[in-house]
């Protein structure tokens, strides 16, 4: 006689899920984790931003009359367009120079590469400041420049350095170059993203060297490269109030004039943050407007190529 074993069903202590109304949970409101911390901080913010707002309005220093005043005043807004034509310039003299030195730090020369090298070393080690006190002081260096036999001469034409190398012109080199060493990174960057297979590919058509860089790696390299130009852009216009330092009437320079003269620094320098902060704003948008624009396409072109 054998004894067969039955396994019984072991009772669970809760309801089983098909005893659950789940389009009844469903309509119930959801309930969020209690966050004291997050409450504590946002009461702490909210306190400090209305002490900052109640100083802004209260303390006379500020001197708000004095902000409206100024803040179209024709020395402030001629000072606003050196500094926009400083940045323009200074950018586009760094673009074209950053592109010239990536490609020869890319080049199998060692030569050329050895000097891009060098170059970017120099203009990142040494800071902007000193760069373009050594522009505002060329002329103790060479007091005239010419064109002739270098060393023993002579001199078929010459011209004195200061009026050469103005104070506008030695603002634009001492931004321009010093641009150029840091947009030559960028754009190696930007060169070395591109496959190796589309420079192969081209050169199996018979495209030289040259044509190959400026016909396919370039145009391809562009979408990693424009992006980060825009923070440059940026980052360059707040740069340019360094030219102060050899008396380039920029937007700075300007505003220092005034409060020399009625001593008040707060409310003037105010007027030169808040122009600051509006074109640092209107670049800003247009840098997200661009970026978009090439993540955009990137991303078209990732879902291409996965099908």
């Amino acid at each position: 006689m054998t004894m067969e074993r039955t396994s019984k069903p072991v009772p669970t202590s809760g309801p089983s899920s098909a005893d659950i109304d789940f389009l009844a949970l469903a309509g119930r409101p959801v309930l969020r984790r209690k966050r004291p911390g997050q409450v504590v901080a946002i009461i702490a913010v909210a306190f400090c931003i209305l002490i900052a707002g109640i100083t802004l309005v209260t303390n006379p220093g500020f001197g708000w009359d004095v902000v409206a005043r100024y803040f179209f005043d024709t020395r402030i807004l001629g000072g606003l367009l050196t500094t926009l034509q400083l940045t323009f310039i200074a950018m586009v003299i760094g673009f074209v120079v950053g592109l010239i030195v990536a490609v020869m730090r890319m080049s199998d020369n060692w030569l050329l590469a050895g000097v891009a090298g060098a170059y970017v070393w120099f203009f990142r080690g040494t800071p902007l400041l000193v760069q373009l006190l050594f522009w505002g002081f060329a002329a103790a260096l060479f007091p005239k420049i010419g064109i002739g036999i270098p060393f023993i001469g002579p001199n078929f034409v010459e011209w004195n350095t200061n009026d050469v190398i103005s104070l506008m012109t030695a603002a634009i080199l001492g931004l321009g170059l010093n641009e150029g060493a840091y947009m030559a990174e960028i754009v190696r960057a930007g060169l070395l993203s591109v496959p190796h297979g589309q420079t192969e590919a081209s050169r199996a058509m018979g495209f030289s060297k040259m044509s190959t860089l400026w016909h396919v790696v370039i145009p391809q390299a562009m979408k990693v490269i424009i992006p980060p130009v825009g923070n440059n852009v940026i980052s360059m216009l707040k740069t340019t109030s360094l030219v102060i330092v050899i008396g380039v009437g920029d937007l700075l320079y300007n505003t220092q004039q005034i409060y020399a003269q009625n001593l008040r620094q707060i409310p003037l320098l105010i007027v030169a943050s808040i122009w600051y902060i509006v074109l640092t704003t209107i670049l800003t948008y247009f840098q997200g407007k661009l970026e978009k624009r090439y993540s955009k396409g990137n991303f078209l072109i990732a879902g291409k190529a996965a099908r």
